[in-house]
């Protein structure tokens, strides 16, 4: 079974508070990029463990800690099953805050349910999802949500972009959630993310935000000079997507984008 696994964009992204469990609660809508994934191949396999190969954009990695894995075997765990042979070939940059490596995972765990017949629900396959990350249960349902808690609660919201174009940039450097979160200040926001949504794209740039564009733009002045440049080129609304290092940008036209030598550049319709 082969699944092309698109990415996603965050729009805005506030992180409100500190839990207990050492995780941060969060509220962003995020939204699926369809036209850039990587293609996930999943089949069984006499064998009772779990092959893996990949080709594309190397992968920081060991094999045993990829996600893809670790869903496969969740999943052997969990149900029983048996062995299967999982392939990437990776197209979505990684530590870029588009949730690949996520929805690589829930991939995964989509086709082990049809391969082996396991019948399961989406909230079965989103809890599941959920064991492996906090943005990966999004990919279940590949529709605009809003979401909360760390990131796993979701409730679908509209959002029409349509129209619109849609340009994404990543930068050589990369930002690791560790250091994304060392330098947040969480507080709890006065509006309604979801209502201001609902204003014009035009109005977007004055108040939706990502919470953690101040302290990481200081740490990594290019992703600054990423996104001023994509409103010098006529961005409606430009912003980091989750924890970084991409940054994106929204156009009423199809935009003339240059970027630097071994940068990363997608542009689709939206």
């Amino acid at each position: 079974m082969t699944i092309r696994a698109n990415c996603k964009i965050n729009l805005g992204l506030r992180v409100v508070s500190r839990r207990e469990d050492g995780y941060h609660e969060l509220q962003t809508v995020m939204l699926p990029v369809k036209s850039l994934y990587d293609v996930v191949k999943v089949e069984a396999t006499e064998g009772g463990g779990v092959e893996f190969a990949a080709t594309g954009i190397a992968i920081d990695c060991p094999a045993e800690k990829n996600l893809m894995v670790r869903a496969a075997r969740l999943m052997q765990q969990r149900y029983d099953v048996g062995g299967v042979s999982l392939t990437l070939d990776k197209r979505v940059p990684f530590g870029a805050g588009l949730g690949g490596g996520s929805s690589d995972a829930t991939a995964v765990i989509v086709a082990m349910n049809d391969i082996f017949s396991l019948a399961l629900s989406k909230e079965q396959l989103s809890a599941i999802a959920a064991e492996l990350g906090s943005d990966t249960p999004f990919f279940v349902y590949n529709t605009p949500q809003y979401c909360t808690g760390r990131g796993e609660i979701m409730r679908s919201v509209d959002v029409d972009l349509s129209g619109l174009w849609l340009v994404v940039v990543k930068p050589e450097e990369g930002v690791s959630t560790a250091e994304a979160y060392a330098g947040i200040h969480p507080a709890m926001p006065e509006d309604d993310l979801t209502e201001l949504l609902k204003l014009p794209v035009t109005m977007w740039r004055e108040c939706i935000v990502n919470d953690f564009e101040e302290h990481i733009f200081r740490a990594h002045p290019r992703l600054a000079e990423i996104k001023a440049s994509l409103y010098r080129a006529g961005a409606i609304y430009a912003s980091m997507s989750g924890s970084g290092s991409a940054l994106f940008g929204l156009f009423a036209e199809r935009p003339e984008i240059e970027v630097a030598d071994g940068e990363f550049l997608h542009v689709e319709r939206c």
